[in-house]
C-alpha cells in the first residue's frame, strides 16, 4: 500500500479538491452535488496523471531516480499503465454523472493530462500544458455545478404559475370576479403550454413569460406571474438570488480564477524542470516574482469581501514565493525540490483566496482547512 502511496503522490491529494470548490465559487454558485462529481473527478483524473508520469519516465527516473516505486521494482509498469487507464476512466464516469458540459470539459482534461505525460513533459510546452490542465480542472468544478442534474424537478407550471392540478380544486375566479364555468365555453382561451425541463430553465432566465406566445393567455388573462424561487433553487442559482446560471456564462465568469491557477501552474512546473539536477537561479527566480506578484493581486480584496482574501494570500506567498527565493540564491536540487513541494502545496491557500474574494467565505476556509492536512502528509510521502 505504501508503494501505491508513493506512485500516486497521495500527499498532493488534498491541493486537488479545491479546483472545483475554488471553481464554483468564482462562478458565484453554491456546492452542490455536481461540485462533488467534480472533486471525485478531478481526484481521478489527478492520480491518472502520476501513475502515467511514472510510468512514461521508468527509464528516466531508473537513473535520476531509483528509488521510486517503478524503477525500484515495488510496481510493476503495467500495473502503473492499468491504473491510470482505470482512474482516467472513473473521473470522466464522475464527470458524466454532472451532465454533459461538465464530462466535456473533463474529457478536455484527461486529453491534457495524457498528452503532457506521453509527448508534452520534455518540451519547451510542458508548463503551458500542465497550466491548461489546472486551469481546466477549476472550470470543470464551475461547470459541474451549474449543469448537474437535479435531485427533484418542479411541478410544471403553465404560463400563468398554476400547477396543472389546480383545476381539480374547483373553477377559477375571472379578474371580475365571477367564477368562470366548469365546463367548456367557445371563446375560451387556448390552453397555455406547460414549461418543463429545458423550456423551465430557459423561462427563468428570460422572465415569467417566457415560453408563452406574445400576447398569449398570460397577457390577455393577466393571470399572476409564475414564482420562480423554487426554480432557481433547484436550477443552480447564484449565491445573490440571481437567475440561474448555465454553463457558458459560468464558464466565462469563471475564467479569471482559472487563469490566476494556471499562471501559478506554469510557474511551478518550470522550475520541476530542474529539480533532478538543479542548477538554475533564473528560472526560481522568476517563478518567486510571478507568485509574489499574484499573491498581491489576490490580497486586494473587493470591497464586498472583507480581509478574508488577504490572509490565504498572505499564506500562498509564503508558502510558494519563499521557498523558490531560496532555490534561486542556492540552485542545488534539494532546495529545487523544495521549491516544487512549496508551489504544489501553495495551491490550497491559492485557491481559498479565489474562493474568498468571489464571496464564498465558508468555502475558503473549508479548502484552507486542507493545507495542515498536506503538509502533515508531505513528510510521509513526497510530493514530488
Amino acid at each position: 500500500m505504501r508503494d501505491w502511496a508513493e506512485l500516486l503522490r497521495v500527499s498532493a491529494l488534498f491541493t486537488v479538491p479545491g479546483d472545483a470548490l475554488a471553481g464554483a465559487a468564482a462562478a458565484g454558485l453554491r456546492p452542490n452535488r455536481g461540485t462533488a462529481y467534480a472533486v471525485g473527478a478531478s481526484l481521478c483524473l489527478y492520480e491518472a496523471g502520476m501513475a502515467l508520469n511514472d510510468w512514461a519516465d521508468r527509464d528516466e527516473d531508473a537513473v535520476d531516480r531509483p528509488h521510486r516505486p517503478l524503477p525500484s521494482g515495488r510496481v510493476s509498469p503495467t500495473a502503473a499503465l492499468g491504473a491510470a487507464g482505470v482512474l482516467t476512466a472513473a473521473g470522466l464516469a464522475f464527470a458524466a454523472r454532472a451532465g454533459r458540459p461538465a464530462l466535456a470539459v473533463a474529457t478536455a482534461l484527461a486529453a491534457t493530462v495524457w498528452a503532457y505525460d506521453l509527448r508534452l513533459k520534455h518540451t519547451p510546452a510542458a508548463p503551458a500544458a500542465m497550466a491548461v490542465a489546472r486551469g481546466l480542472d477549476l472550470l470543470l468544478g464551475a461547470t459541474a455545478t451549474v449543469s448537474a442534474p437535479t435531485a427533484t424537478r418542479p411541478r410544471p407550471r403553465t404560463a400563468t404559475g398554476t400547477a396543472p392540478s389546480a383545476r381539480a380544486h374547483g373553477p377559477l375566479p375571472h379578474r371580475s370576479g365571477a367564477t368562470a364555468p366548469s365546463g367548456p365555453h367557445p371563446a375560451a382561451p387556448a390552453a397555455a403550454p406547460v414549461l418543463t425541463g429545458s423550456k423551465l430553465v430557459g423561462a427563468v432566465l428570460t422572465g415569467p413569460d417566457a415560453g408563452t406566445p406574445r400576447g398569449g393567455a398570460a397577457a390577455r388573462g393577466g393571470g399572476p406571474r409564475p414564482s420562480t424561487s423554487r426554480q432557481r433553487r433547484e436550477h443552480g442559482a447564484g449565491r445573490g438570488g440571481g437567475p440561474p446560471a448555465t454553463p457558458g456564462p459560468a464558464l466565462r465568469t469563471a475564467a479569471p480564477a482559472a487563469a490566476a491557477l494556471a499562471a501559478h501552474t506554469y510557474a511551478v512546473t518550470a522550475v520541476s524542470r530542474h529539480e533532478a539536477h538543479g542548477g538554475s537561479t533564473l528560472t526560481p527566480l522568476a517563478a518567486c516574482g510571478a507568485t509574489t506578484a499574484l499573491g498581491l493581486l489576490l490580497a486586494r480584496t473587493p470591497a464586498t469581501a472583507g480581509l478574508l482574501p488577504a490572509l490565504p494570500a498572505v499564506a500562498y506567498v509564503r508558502t510558494a514565493a519563499v521557498p523558490c527565493l531560496h532555490a534561486a540564491l542556492n540552485p542545488s536540487p534539494p532546495l529545487t525540490q523544495r521549491a516544487v513541494g512549496g508551489g504544489i502545496r501553495a495551491m490550497i491557500p491559492l485557491q481559498a483566496a479565489l474562493a474568498a474574494r468571489s464571496g464564498a467565505g465558508v468555502t475558503a476556509l473549508a479548502v484552507l482547512g486542507l493545507a495542515p492536512l498536506a503538509r502533515t502528509l508531505a513528510r510521509k510521502v513526497s510530493p514530488t
